[in-house]
C-alpha cells in the first residue's frame, strides 16, 4: 500500500466516522434569530412592499435578503463553532452538514429564477415552494442532527403544502405565509437544539 491509497483509506473513515456523529455547529441562538428575521420580515413587508405583486422584485429582495442574513449569521456561528472546537472531527462534520443542506438551497434559488424570468402566473408558489425545499434540506442531513429534527422537516414540507392551498388569490403574497411557517419552525429547532445539545452540555459541564 503507498502513501496516496493509505490518506484515501483515512479519508474514507474519517468520513464514515463524521455520518455517525451529532452535528453540534448549529446552535440554537442563531437559529431563533432567523425566526425573529422572519417575523420582523413579515412585519415589514406591508410597509415595505404594499404591492407585492405589482412589485415582486422587492417582494423577493425582501424575503432573500432576510434569508441570506439568516444563513450568514448561522454560518458565522459555524466558523466559530470550527475554530473553537478541540475536535478534529468537527470541520468535516460541519463540511458534511452544509453540503447536505446546500443542493435544496441551490434548487430553491433556481425554481426561483426561472419562475421570476419566465413564468409570472406562478410567482404565488414561491413562498409555499421555498418551505418544502426548506424540509427537503432538513430531510437530507436530519440524521447528523437530534432525531426530533426529522419533525421539522415533515412541519416544514406540511406548511408547504398548506401555502400552496390556502396562500393564492386573495392571499397570494400574504407576510404571513412566509412569516408564520419560517418563525415558528425556527424557533421549534431553537428549541430542539438547545433541549437536546446544548443544555446537556451545559449541564455536563456543572458536573464536571
Amino acid at each position: 500500500m503507498d502513501l496516496h491509497d493509505a490518506l484515501t483509506q483515512i479519508s474514507e473513515i474519517r468520513q464514515q466516522v463524521a455520518r455517525t456523529e451529532t452535528f453540534r455547529g448549529y446552535r440554537a441562538a442563531p437559529v431563533a434569530f432567523s425566526a425573529v428575521v422572519a417575523c420582523l420580515a413579515a412585519g415589514l413587508q406591508p410597509v415595505l412592499v404594499p404591492q407585492p405583486a405589482a412589485n415582486f422584485l422587492a417582494y423577493l429582495g425582501l424575503w432573500i435578503g432576510a434569508a441570506f442574513l439568516s444563513m450568514l449569521v448561522t454560518g458565522l456561528v459555524m466558523i466559530w463553532h470550527c475554530r473553537q472546537s478541540t475536535s478534529s472531527m468537527t470541520t468535516p462534520i460541519t463540511l458534511l452538514a452544509v453540503g447536505q443542506f446546500l443542493p435544496s438551497v441551490i434548487a430553491g434559488g433556481l425554481v426561483t429564477y426561472v419562475l421570476f424570468q419566465h413564468v409570472p402566473e406562478a410567482w404565488w408558489m414561491l413562498p409555499g415552494m421555498w418551505s418544502m425545499f426548506f424540509s427537503l434540506g432538513i430531510f437530507a442531513s436530519y440524521r447528523l442532527l437530534p432525531k426530533a429534527t426529522f419533525w421539522i422537516g415533515v412541519y416544514y414540507m406540511t406548511a408547504g403544502v398548506l401555502c400552496l392551498l390556502w396562500a393564492h388569490g386573495e392571499f397570494a403574497f400574504s407576510p404571513w405565509a412566509m412569516g408564520v411557517p419560517f418563525g415558528v419552525g425556527q424557533v421549534m429547532s431553537a428549541a430542539i437544539l438547545y433541549w437536546t445539545l446544548e443544555r446537556k452540555s451545559d449541564e455536563q459541564e456543572r458536573h464536571e
